[in-house]
């Protein structure tokens, strides 16, 4: 598991490409049989996935955590983006095909992902933060999670918002997660953009096409800088930093956040004409 530290955004002023790609940017999320997870010291939270292929994978523990188990301080935020796979928690069985989330409870010892069939395998979105009361273990479709279309066509930015684990989804402690689908034709996320300065926010990129990409937008609303972003990759977003972006072609990404606050709708907004 990588560690990733806070950035002062007048430092971030100074950085260059590679820079920002390595603080910012998580650019290996699926490997078979593997875990891949990095934890940063925004609001805790831990970003990444795991794709098992040829064996079960259980979640393991981490000598960065010093606990007994990884989810004994912790809650849980499961989304497949693959093929159709399975999660055991402590012996109960939840079937998720691609776009179902489940939320894992803190407490819970033993959580196994597997896939269904090796050729198609799972691809397991994993966004972890700490937890302080144990919330109940639950699986949501995305067809009941609360589907908004957003956008119009003259602004490239049709998308439908779907919200898994929310004041009225899916209790959590304080993780708050969810998935944007941008229509065919549209690019543009998250327009205009806005910060929330009580709570970090992560961005995981998926069906993006092989040779397109997506410029995501980052840093100080007067400060603006980008990343390119393939698919299955992930950006971790500061409080402090706008994150909106647009791709070469549509794509999906899931969003999860942390923080202070827990309301959904806790976004300063920044007028189109104030970016720079």
């Amino acid at each position: 598991m990588q560690t990733r530290y806070a950035t002062n955004p007048t430092d971030f002023k100074q950085y260059d490409t590679d820079r920002i790609r390595r603080d910012f940017l998580i650019e290996n999320l699926f490997t078979a049989d593997s875990f891949e997870l990095v934890y940063s010291h925004y609001d805790r939270m831990i970003v990444g996935g795991v794709m098992p292929v040829e064996t079960p994978q259980m979640l393991p523990t981490y000598d960065e955590l010093r606990a007994e188990f990884f989810l004994q301080r912790r809650e849980l935020g499961i989304l497949n983006v693959g093929g159709d796979g399975t999660v055991t928690v402590d012996g109960q069985v939840f079937e998720l095909t691609k776009k179902d989330c489940l939320y894992v409870g803190m407490g819970s010892q033993d959580v196994v992902f597997a896939s269904n069939q090796p050729e198609q395998p799972a691809k397991f979105a994993l966004l972890s933060t700490p937890a302080h009361r144990t919330c109940s273990t639950a699986k949501l479709t995305a067809a009941q999670a609360s589907p908004v279309d957003l956008g119009a066509q003259e602004t490239a930015n049709q998308r439908t918002i779907y919200k898994y684990i929310h004041a009225d989804g899916l209790q959590s402690c304080q993780l708050v997660m969810g998935m944007t689908t941008l229509k065919s034709g549209s690019i543009w996320n998250t327009m205009p953009p806005h910060v929330h300065d009580r709570r970090m926010e992560a961005y995981i990129y998926f069906d993006i096409p092989e040779n397109q990409r997506v410029f995501h937008l980052m840093g100080h609303p007067q400060e603006t800088r980008h990343l390119l972003v393939a698919t299955d990759q992930a950006v971790l977003s500061p409080p402090w930093s706008i994150h909106a972006g647009a791709g070469t072609a549509s794509y999906s990404f899931i969003w999860a956040m942390a923080g202070e606050n827990y309301t959904f709708t806790d976004m300063d907004f920044v007028p189109l004409a104030g970016v720079r």
